[in-house]
């Protein structure tokens, strides 16, 4: 019986792939390949082309079944992960139109009032579909392509997700999953179907540009025959409907059912967690996706987490060591200093045009170690500060699984435990939307043979804490932090009332 699932993670720096022994759990092979995003674009334009993510796909599977050897053939699924929000589209011959503008790119801000503006306001958006419409989601990016490169728009006659994408040059088959769907900013999450007010606002054809629209948990075609023949693998292997890195980080960190959250602590931050019903958040503070298993995913991103850190790291030249070792060794609240992080901007407060700010410097607490110590605690506090929403919408997680480059250190472990008041985990591999990825082909495949009642079997087994890595908070340091917290919450709004952020 074939038992070996690909899992694919394209994200917006490189790419991944890991073969997944069904039967043994284990990770059995796995590649890795880098791109860069396009430079010399004006500020706030980020942006690749769709050919370096297909390389990058191409160059991993043919490494990962050139290992296998003859174990190639035991493949019998691939799932795909990509990042969120960015805006692929093709003309009438399938070819890509221009390069895909990406979900960190802030230069659809005017476009997002435009359309906020027709409904009366954000809230009127979150009535029509249950979300805001920001600056890193797919439509207001198709807005801007129309009002600034009229002759490409003209061009477009369908719109893909990145992951879409791959997943039509893996199978020639052109689908939306509910879960990436709802990161456009256009899917009703709480009927799950496209939202024709706001489609017709930005154009009468976009819903004819968008393809069918299904399950998260069915099959979404094979490979293609050149695929195949070029891998050397069997006629039938499927490919599942996939979904954003979110989604399929849900997944691969077993967060399937409601209770527990995840923490991704990488060059942004996103606090997820699974609910069984919508969650709309009429603040616009949370947003309301859908996962990639047919549930809910209310989702907090933040867009600095650590690049932070890494800033202070390379002003002072430390190694990440010596980073870490400064950070513990400051005292926790960092002798009074406050980072507000937003050195990119943000999304979790919605501040596109956001600024970093050091509050709080004194003689005797401006030195390295209370610099590095505010830049973690700045970082997190920033996902607390969603976290705090979570729990106010009725959220109240058992437990936060931590992903990312930032939870390896276990300073920022225990400081995240403290700061979010809940115990908190990692995981035993750090390939958590990779391993999402391959459980979903393999549950497909399962479901589609009748095989398969419910994700959450393939989860349990599959997915393993690392039990060395639990940090529980300590009840001091959370009445601290809950001051700090009050203290970042309305330097932010103060500051930002009065157009300083």
């Amino acid at each position: 019986m074939s038992s070996l699932f690909i899992g694919i993670d394209s994200g917006t720096q490189s790419t991944k792939a890991i073969v997944l022994d069904l039967e043994s759990g284990q990770i059995v092979a796995h590649a890795h390949r880098k791109y860069d995003l396009i430079e010399g674009l004006p500020a706030g334009h980020l942006e690749q082309h769709p050919s370096e993510w297909i390389t990058a796909v191409e160059g991993c599977i043919s490494e990962c079944v050139e290992h296998l050897g003859d174990r190639r053939k035991d493949i019998a699924g691939i799932g795909v992960s990509g990042q969120q929000h960015g805006l692929v589209v093709l003309d009438k011959d399938d070819q890509v139109v221009r390069p895909a503008k990406l979900w960190c790119d802030t230069s659809t801000a005017p476009q997002c009032e435009q359309i906020a503006h027709e409904f009366g306001g954000q809230p009127g958006c979150i009535a029509l579909a249950g979300n805001a419409i920001l600056p890193g989601y797919t439509i207001p990016k198709l807005l801007w392509l129309k009002q600034n490169e009229p002759q490409n728009f003209a061009k477009v006659t369908s719109i893909l997700l990145p992951h879409d994408y791959i997943n039509f040059w893996l199978s020639g088959v052109k689908r939306m999953e509910y879960g990436d769907a709802s990161g456009t900013g256009i899917l009703d999450v709480r009927q799950r179907t496209w939202n024709r007010e706001i489609c017709d606002f930005v154009d009468e054809r976009v819903l004819s540009m968008l393809p069918p629209l299904g399950s998260s948990q069915e099959v979404h075609g094979t490979i293609r025959p050149e695929l195949v023949k070029k891998w050397g693998l069997n006629d039938n292997v499927i490919v599942s409907a996939g979904g954003g890195d979110n989604m399929m980080g849900a997944i691969g960190t077993g967060n399937v059912k409601p209770g527990i959250i995840t923490a991704s602590f990488g060059t942004s931050g996103t606090l997820y967690g699974v609910a069984d019903a919508p969650v709309v958040d009429g603040q616009a503070e949370v947003a309301a996706f859908c996962d990639s298993n047919d549930l809910w995913l209310p989702l907090v991103c933040t867009m600095n987490v650590t690049v932070v850190t890494e800033q202070v790291r390379e002003m002072f030249g430390w190694t990440i060591p010596q980073l870490e070792a400064a950070a513990a060794e400051a005292l926790p609240g960092a002798e009074g200093l406050l980072f507000l992080p937003y050195l990119n901007g943000e999304r979790t407060p919605n501040l596109p045009n956001g600024t970093g700010v050091i509050h709080g410097l004194r003689p005797g607490n401006m030195n390295p170690r209370n610099l590095a110590r505010a830049a973690m605690e700045g970082a997190t506090l920033g996902l607390a500060y969603g976290l705090q929403r979570f729990r106010e919408l009725g959220m109240n997680p058992a437990e936060i699984r931590l992903t990312g480059g930032g939870s390896q250190s276990k300073a920022w472990r225990q400081l995240a435990a403290d700061i979010f008041n809940a115990e908190v985990v990692t995981l035993a591999t750090a390939e958590g939307a990779a391993l999402g990825s391959a459980i979903q082909a393999a549950f497909a495949l399962q479901k589609r043979d009748g095989k398969a009642t419910n994700i959450e079997e393939l989860t349990s087994r599959l997915v393993t804490l690392d039990e060395s890595t639990r940090c529980r908070p300590d009840p001091a340091r959370v009445a601290l932090y809950a001051e700090k917290l009050e203290q970042f919450s309305r330097l932010t709004q103060r500051l930002r009332e009065v157009e300083y952020l």
